[in-house]
């Protein structure tokens, strides 16, 4: 039976080529990008086989694609992690991971220093559930373990912390959650799994903004969080029930940043190394905040826990004069663009005050040890030299 013009067009293309082309000798040298949000069955047992975990397969984009598998299998294994899973937000994997575990009544032990966004949403949303929550300086594991409850049920930090760069001791407190029935979750943004592996030392889960260091060409938003098979499973129920799925296309563009990942952190790495020791001697500077420099409190762990010799491409500086002399820095930048993100292939200057931990009072700016004259660094992968002659003339117009 022949078929129309109409209906040959309307099928123009569709996802039936691909049985043809699984037979080919040759495959795609780079995934395509599946711009599908459904996939075809020929009977009714290939779709039931998939629900019961019979045979592989996809049913539907919300649920999970070929693209953000993709990203997610390569993730896990850069974090030496059993499972992964790629959100369509930093916010989103942590907001969904948390829910994933608590419940009315329990209890959460924090950093007081994170991103903002977090610290409001530990702060604020999670007291409309029942779940209470404690921060506490994680510079000293003990205090940890002072303000632990028998129902606490997740203990969460940063690997380096935003913007202060501090490094907890995460193995001990890895060890302090779980002596007490509690998961350790840590958001690796700021490392990536270049810098730190943070399952090594006992994380239950790691946590990304993948817009950042994952992506790290300025172009996707996206999250990410790696972890035991079994807790990925329970966080994909989540994911899969609140519709925050990365999308192919961010997914794709994700596959192709962990490519480079290695080259890039490293570069921006040694660059932020060098950028630090310079503003550290500038007479404008009057503290640097980056767990490479000697000088750093946090230095010899950093250097027992981290990859490498390598300390990550974030670094702060308080500039003398405070928030005029900020200002006037951040005017004078030429091609270090204020961006209030980080971690792009170009170097980047950030105020946390004004951007990321905006939703601080001023009285937890202070207690925090976030200032108005505090600028946050993100070290591209320029050359250093150039770099630094552009913060050096900048600095200069103070």
């Amino acid at each position: 039976m022949s078929e129309s013009l109409t209906t040959v067009l309307a099928h123009a293309g569709d996802g039936q080529a691909e049985k043809k082309y699984r037979g080919y000798a040759s495959v795609p040298e780079v995934q395509p990008v599946y711009m599908t949000s459904v996939f075809a069955f020929d009977d009714v047992k290939s779709v039931d086989d998939i629900y019961e975990g019979e045979s592989e397969g996809y049913v539907y984009a919300r649920m999970h694609h070929p693209n953000n598998e993709a990203a997610a299998e390569a993730l896990a294994f850069a974090d030496k992690a059993e499972a992964g899973l790629v959100f369509s937000s930093g916010m989103a994997a942590i907001i969904l991971s948390i829910l994933s575990v608590v419940k009315t009544g329990d209890h959460i032990v924090s950093s007081p220093v994170l991103y903002g966004g977090v610290r409001d949403y530990l702060e604020n949303e999670l007291k409309r559930f029942g779940v209470d929550v404690t921060f506490t300086d994680f510079g000293d594991p003990e205090n940890v373990r002072a303000v632990i409850r028998p129902n606490t049920r997740i203990v969460y930090t940063e690997t380096i912390s935003n913007p202060l760069m501090q490094v907890a001791d995460y193995p001990v407190i890895a060890d302090i959650a779980h002596e007490n029935g509690a998961l350790f979750f840590i958001d690796n943004t700021f490392a990536s799994p270049i810098v730190a592996n943070p399952v090594k030392y006992g994380a239950d889960l790691v946590l990304y903004s993948a817009t950042k260091y994952l992506g790290g060409h300025s172009d996707l938003v996206g999250g990410a969080a790696t972890g035991s098979a079994g807790l990925i499973s329970g966080i994909k129920k989540k994911l899969t029930l609140y519709g925050a799925t990365l999308g192919a296309a961010e997914s794709w563009l994700l596959s192709r940043s962990l490519r480079t990942l290695d080259l890039r952190v490293t570069k921006q790495s040694e660059n932020a190394l060098k950028i630090a020791q310079f503003l550290e001697k500038h007479d404008a500077v009057e503290k640097v905040y980056y767990p490479g420099l000697e000088s750093a409190p946090e230095h010899a762990l950093a250097e027992k826990l981290f990859n490498n010799g390598l300390y990550g491409g974030m670094l702060s500086a308080d500039i003398k004069g405070g928030e005029a002399a900020a200002v006037k820095v951040v005017n004078n930048l030429g091609f270090i663009k204020y961006v209030p993100s980080l971690a792009g292939t170009a170097t980047s200057v950030s105020y946390p005050a004004k951007t990321s931990h905006r939703a601080y009072s001023r009285e937890e700016l202070e207690k925090a040890g976030i200032s108005l004259g505090q600028l946050r660094f993100s070290a591209g992968i320029e050359d250093a030299d150039d770099i630094i002659n552009q913060l050096e003339s900048a600095l200069g117009s103070l």
